[in-house]
């Protein structure tokens, strides 16, 4: 990134911190996306931003998510 003509690399989140940090909304633990670079709260579908290695943990900064499906309980009559 680029700020004023000086080059700026992005700040890595530091992932111990998933310990302390809770979601806003639900204070459900949040899970650390290293794809997108967000902090993601799965029950709730919902990702929050990491700016410059900080996580931006208000609510309108928040954007929707899929939900992904949970994998479906083993029939276990199918096994025999």
């Amino acid at each position: 990134m680029v700020r004023g003509g000086i080059l700026v690399k992005h700040a890595a989140f530091n992932t111990s911190l998933l310990q302390y940090l809770a979601c806003p909304l639900s204070k459900d633990p949040l899970r650390y996306c290293e794809k997108s670079q967000e902090l993601v709260n799965d029950s709730l579908g919902v990702a929050y931003p990491i700016i410059d290695g900080i996580a931006c943990l208000v609510p309108s900064r928040g954007r929707l998510v899929e939900k992904l499906p949970k994998d479906p309980e083993p029939d276990p009559a199918a096994g025999r």
